[in-house]
């Protein structure tokens, strides 16, 4: 067990190489999106994963409509599958994972507590899906505490309380020199939903725009070219892009105990597992006994195109056989074709399980 564990340890260090060139990136505290090089990654090349199920996983991705990658990590017998797993793909709101994780390195680290309450006002909305702004709106809170926040931005996606709680840690930079601090690898972070959502659109954030449809009208007005530019830069080097592999590993750290504490490990897996977003996905794939603690992403969609739909989690058997999963697409229509690969990748695992217990 000792020896898995140091495996596991090992294999969530600093990442990727990606696609476009080959060498490990890390981001650079105070500079959204920009990648310097960094040292090597640390941990081995996890086994390929048995090819019956690794030409599967390719066949699944090779048929998508659009752009997919997949990174499959079976904690039991150490391998890996994937199909584009080290390219970077837009995160979207998975990225409100990276600071559910470092929220919960500050409590470990004696930073923050969880039930500290910090003020909300006008100024913390956001846009979007936002449950919390509309009860900031009413009035009908005031103040709330950092696990509130942390609950409602992974259960709910609410981009309200990611936004406050991100800038009651410190903000994005907090959350970079975790990334780069724990090895996670080729995961950039933004500077928060605001931030984000505008410059897909060809915006500058307005608070302004936090209010009914806003945002949506200020997006609209602009000349097509504009918005349009923005999108695919947007699409082709995402800010808060991320490579597949290097999430699934991260995934599989977070399980095995080797980023948090004990005591935060159990709180953050246990609020994946209330994940309410993503009813479509994997989710809807999974068989009697099987479990999904995950953590759902969906970008905005412009002439059809949708920029990023995601779904990863851990995704656990009934003979607690854990794989930890990164679906990752880039569709070139809304027709529902990201949702379904991400149910016959799940159902794919599942097969493979049923005559390989215990991920072998």
């Amino acid at each position: 067990m000792r020896a898995f564990r140091r495996q596991v340890g090992l294999a969530v260090a600093l990442a990727a190489v990606t696609a476009a060139g080959g060498c490990a990136t890390t981001q650079i505290p105070g500079r959204p999106g920009k990648s310097a090089p960094a040292r090597r990654e640390v941990h081995r090349d996890r086994a390929a994963a048995p090819s019956i199920l690794n030409d599967q996983i390719a066949e699944l991705g090779r048929s998508f409509d659009g752009k997919a990658g997949i990174a499959i990590v079976s904690l039991g017998s150490d391998w890996e599958a994937g199909w584009n797993a080290r390219m970077l793909f837009p995160q979207q709101s998975c990225s409100k994972l990276w600071v559910a994780l470092a929220t919960l390195d500050a409590v470990d680290r004696g930073e923050v507590s969880l039930d500290q309450r910090v003020p909300l006002t006008r100024g913390d909305m956001t846009l979007f899906h936002q449950p919390l702004g509309d009860q900031i709106l009413a009035g009908s809170v005031q103040s709330i505490t950092i696990g509130d926040l942390l609950f409602a931005a992974i259960t709910q996606s609410d981009n309200t309380a990611n936004d406050k709680l991100l800038w009651s840690i410190g903000g994005p930079p907090t959350v970079r020199a975790m990334i780069a601090r724990k090895n996670l690898g080729a995961i950039r972070f933004y500077d928060g939903e605001r931030a984000l959502q505008s410059k897909i659109a060809g915006l500058a954030w307005n608070p302004a725009y936090s209010i009914g449809t806003a945002f949506m009208d200020a997006r609209t007005a602009l000349p097509m070219p504009v918005r349009q530019a923005a999108f695919d830069r947007y699409v082709r080097d995402p800010d808060d892009g991320a490579a597949p592999h290097a999430i699934a590993n991260a995934l599989a750290a977070l399980k095995s105990g080797e980023l948090l504490s004990r005591e935060s490990t159990a709180k953050l897996l246990s609020t994946m597992g209330q994940t309410k977003t993503g009813g479509l996905r994997v989710r809807a794939a999974l068989a009697p006994g099987w479990e999904w603690n995950h953590k759902t992403g969906t970008g905005q969609v412009l002439n059809g195109q949708i920029a990023g739909i995601n779904d990863i989690g851990l995704l656990t058997a009934p003979d607690g056989t854990v794989y930890a999963v990164a679906i990752m697409t880039v569709p070139n229509k809304s027709d529902g074709s990201a949702q379904q690969l991400m149910r016959n990748v799940t159902t794919t695992i599942e097969s493979y399980h049923a005559t390989h217990p215990f991920g072998g």
